[in-house]
């Protein structure tokens, strides 16, 4: 009896774990549905220095998203070189004006893979065009001072980009954007260097993306 007893004692667990399916796997989770609207600030950082701007964005779907930015950044002339004298003052031989893009674009941008990937890990394709004011001030000048003698230059310009927006968080946004800039002139041009007008604007600008959802 006592055999038999212990019997039933080894094989309580197995009928007790039986009913659970071997392989038998979670539900997959719903995907995450995020706000509307986004808006907050860009960090660029490109080949002519440093950028800041600012973005608002609007899902049109799951996957379109229909957005405006705006920037400022520093554009240079590839041929400039910097020097820096015996007090360790820098200057540019040849400089005429400094020049600073302030363009205004609107854009659509689509997300990739959203069926393959993760929320955290969102990434997309996307491209802008719009009206660009490109100031000049003279380099001769301190840089404050030169500001009262600014000029401003109008055009249009564009960009494609690359990128992906991060995390789960529904309610702060977090991404990064690498893009190709072209602004072009079909007049005489912009003197970044004295006697040598610049007509293409622009180049590879990595951004930085920090914002807010709603």
């Amino acid at each position: 009896m006592k055999k038999y007893f212990l019997l039933a004692i080894l094989f309580l667990p197995v009928n007790i774990l039986f009913p659970q399916t071997i392989g038998e796997r979670a539900p997959d989770r719903e995907p995450l549905v995020f706000p509307t609207n986004a808006y907050g600030a860009d960090l660029m950082f490109g080949e002519g220095g440093f950028g800041l701007g600012g973005f608002y964005r609007n899902n049109l779907n799951s996957t379109l998203t229909l957005f405006t930015d705006m920037s400022i950044s520093e554009a240079k002339d590839e041929n400039e070189f910097e020097y820096v004298d015996y007090w360790g003052r820098s200057y540019t031989v040849g400089k005429k004006n400094r020049i600073f893009l302030l363009p205004f674009f609107a854009g659509l941008q689509s997300r990739l893979f959203a069926n393959d990937l993760g929320d955290n890990f969102r990434p997309y394709i996307n491209f802008a065009v719009g009206p660009t004011m490109v100031v000049t001030t003279p380099y001769e000048r301190e840089f404050f001072n030169s500001l009262k003698y600014a000029q401003a230059n109008y055009t249009f310009g564009g960009y494609i980009g690359f990128g992906a927006n991060f995390g789960i968080d529904q309610k702060h946004l977090a991404g990064i954007n690498i893009r190709y800039y072209v602004i072009q002139f079909f007049n005489h041009g912009i003197e970044s260097l004295e006697g040598k007008p610049k007509k293409s604007f622009g180049g590879f600008f990595i951004t930085l993306n920090i914002g807010s959802m709603y």
